[in-house]
Order: C-alpha cells, then structure tokens, then sequence
C-alpha cells in the first residue's frame, strides 16, 4: 500500500460512520460478497455491518442469497446500470463522443480476438493450460482477460445510454406533474 492510499484509507475512516463505509461498500460490490467480507472492507464490525445489510435489502438496494454455505449479499445490477447510464448522461459527454467510446471498446475486444485467435476472456484464460507461457505473459494473459469482461460490461452501459439518450435526459419537470 502506497503512503496516498493509507492516507486515503484513514481520511475515508475520519470522515465517515461505519455505516456509511458498509453502504459504500456494498454499493461497489461487482460479486456476491459475504458480511464478513463487507466488514472487513469497510473496516467495521460483523453484527453492526448484518444490521446494515439487513437495511440495504429492504430497502431493494441490495439481494442475499442464501442458498449456498455462506449467506452472500449482491447489488441490484439493473439499479447499479440505470444510476451509471445516468451519470454517462450527465457527465457532459456528448452522444458521438460515447459512440467514439463504443467503438474504441469493440476495437480492442477485437484485437485481442485476433491476436489470441480465440472468442472470449474465459477462453484466453484456457490458453493458460498449455504451460508453455512464462509467468510474465501468463499475468498478461490473466489481466487481458479481466479487462475484457470489464470492457463487455461497460459496452452493454455505454450502448444503452447511447440508445435511450433522450430518456436518460435530465428533467426540470417533478416526477408526475404532467399529464
């Protein structure tokens, strides 16, 4: 850890309510995630972080699972995509400069299709098998491919923004006030 991030890490913790680091926390969550997990990131106790939890899931902000070993708590990702189409919206970026965006993203997907001669991120991580990489280009490999997932979501936020700009707009207009 760098002297900026624990200087970050301990400002966040002075600033903020353990409360408020667990909903942060939660809010990011890309994966199911355990309370414990979520405490420990947000560098709060376990009951306090369950109550909290409990909170977020009435609240629909939050799902658990419960079917597994361990009781899991995940994000609303329709919720999580809305509110990040939203903030492309009102980023002040235009629609061709996201376009632009898109089509830089598919670029990339493509080149690495090409240059990997495979289809998908899980499919680089397979060539991992075959024991003839050195380490270094094993993590190349192991990054490409988490960077690749990363790119098809974000390919699915930007093209939705993209196709529903005009209802992704901002209104001055209060929510039922026309009819």
């Amino acid at each position: 850890m760098t002297e900026d991030e624990s200087n970050s890490e301990g400002l966040m913790k002075r600033q903020t309510t353990g409360e408020d680091r667990v909903r942060m926390v939660a809010r990011q969550l890309s994966e199911p995630r355990t309370a414990n997990w979520i405490a420990s990131e947000a560098g709060w106790s376990h009951e306090p972080t369950k109550r909290v939890l409990k909170r977020l899931v009435d609240d629909g902000i939050l799902h658990r699972n419960e079917s597994g070993t361990h009781t899991t708590y995940y994000p609303d990702y329709r919720r999580q995509a809305i509110q990040e189409a939203m903030r492309l919206r009102d980023s002040g970026h235009t629609v061709e400069e996201l376009t632009d965006r898109l089509a830089e993203m598919n670029t990339q997907i493509r080149d690495w299709k090409d240059e990997f001669d495979i289809k998908s991120p899980n499919q680089l991580r397979g060539t991992l098998a075959d024991g003839s990489l050195d380490a270094d280009e094993e993590n190349r490999r192991r990054e490409i491919a988490r960077e690749w997932e990363h790119l098809q979501r974000r390919i699915k936020i930007v093209g939705f923004t993209i196709r529903e700009w005009g209802f992704l707009a901002p209104t001055t207009e209060p929510a039922g006030a026309s009819s």
